[in-house]
């Protein structure tokens, strides 16, 4: 790979993991149309329903938002949780009316740093952002920590194998195998069930744990 090739990859797997400036905005429309089977599939994991609490971490273009407000419904309350400074803006502006409602919370804060007590959410969603942690096992243990007993935490993630083919992959990415990160979930005392999502280009892996 020719050195002009191998700085727009790099420089792409940086936005993929914290989109930022006005290419994150274009980078936040590519990842709300290109993950948002794998979304769907991760929100309905969580099994909530209306008047329920919950989040999404590394909520990226939003689209998880939108999904999460539409199954707790007017007495529910969605909390969304970003590194991404461009996103949180992005999100701000365009979820104006929920947050004015107090049914969506933003907050600056990542998979090892999240911003609420013990046991206070019903599910807690993550999709394609184990990729970027050095820790899963603590990234694992945070998510556990602030679901409440018979809560779920719910991880989406491409299958790493046909992931490691993309040419961006190699700069930043950890592709885990889908056990190792199954492991690192059950090793916060949960029960976890492995949900394969069919999917075009890549497959994908919905992890659920209770």
């Amino acid at each position: 790979m020719n050195p002009l090739r191998r700085k727009l990859m790099a420089a792409t797997a940086r936005q993929l993991g914290r989109p930022h400036g006005p290419f994150g905005l274009v980078v936040a429309k590519k990842l709300n149309r290109s993950n948002e089977r794998a979304v769907a599939a991760a929100v309905d994991a969580t099994g909530v329903g209306p008047g329920a609490v919950v989040t999404d971490v590394g909520f990226g273009g939003g689209v998880g938002l939108r999904l999460l407000l539409d199954r707790v419904g007017r007495g529910g309350v969605v909390h969304g949780v970003e590194v991404a400074e461009t996103m949180l803006r992005r999100a701000r502006r365009g979820f104006a009316r929920d947050i004015a409602a107090g049914r969506l919370r933003l907050h600056d804060g990542s998979l090892t740093a999240l911003p609420f007590d013990d046991g206070v959410l019903d599910a807690v969603v993550t999709v394609n952002t184990v990729y970027f942690i050095p820790d899963l096992d603590a990234a694992c243990a945070e998510l556990a920590r602030v679901v409440r007993p018979g809560g779920r935490v719910v991880i989406g993630i491409g299958d790493p194998d046909v992931m490691r083919h993309a040419p961006f992959t190699a700069y930043g990415f950890t592709l885990r195998p889908v056990d190792e990160v199954r492991a690192a979930l059950a090793g916060t005392g949960l029960t976890v069930e492995h949900r394969p999502i069919a999917d075009h280009p890549i497959p994908r892996h919905v992890l659920v744990g209770r």
